[in-house]
């Protein structure tokens, strides 16, 4: 896995995760098995085999944010002098249509395209990195290239 750039809060919200995963899930689950253990017969049991199969996805899930986070270099989420475009920037752009969108410049595990938060490797937001206002940014796209000015950094 190759090294990926992440802000605080990304870095956070995925230790967070892991945190729970491995502590609170992981009793539940063994709780599961145990109480379905109970039950009897292990070949014949569905509560038995669902709870296995819990825990093998929570403990691949585990294992993938352990990986994650020690590939990860967490950097300053904000650049405060507004000047070019970094993590935690909200970038005011418009298309070569006319449309005016708003952006925020994520990480990886933040982006909610949905919602205007694009990740800072997502074709937009590599294009918008490093940037400054009044800058044309091109990007290709399946439907061809998309043209952007950039109008505000915040």
């Amino acid at each position: 896995m190759n090294e990926q750039i992440i802000s605080q809060e990304g870095y956070d919200k995925l230790k967070e995760e892991m945190n729970f995963l491995a502590t609170v899930r992981r009793k539940e689950i063994a709780e599961r098995i145990e109480r379905a253990k109970e039950l009897g017969d292990l070949s014949e049991n569905a509560e038995y085999s669902e709870a296995k199969d819990a825990q093998a996805l929570n403990e691949g899930r585990v294992l993938e944010l352990v990986n994650i986070l020690k590939n990860v270099t967490v950097v300053e989420s904000h650049n405060n002098s507004h000047e070019s475009v970094t993590m935690g920037s909200k970038v005011t752009v418009k298309s070569q249509e006319g449309k005016e969108k708003q952006y925020t410049i994520v990480s990886f595990n933040e982006a909610d395209p949905l919602n205007g938060k694009i990740s800072n490797e997502s074709p937009l937001g590599v294009a918008f990195l490093n940037k400054r206002r009044g800058d044309n940014v091109e990007v290709e796209t399946p439907k061809g290239i998309m043209k952007y000015k950039i109008m505000k950094i915040d």
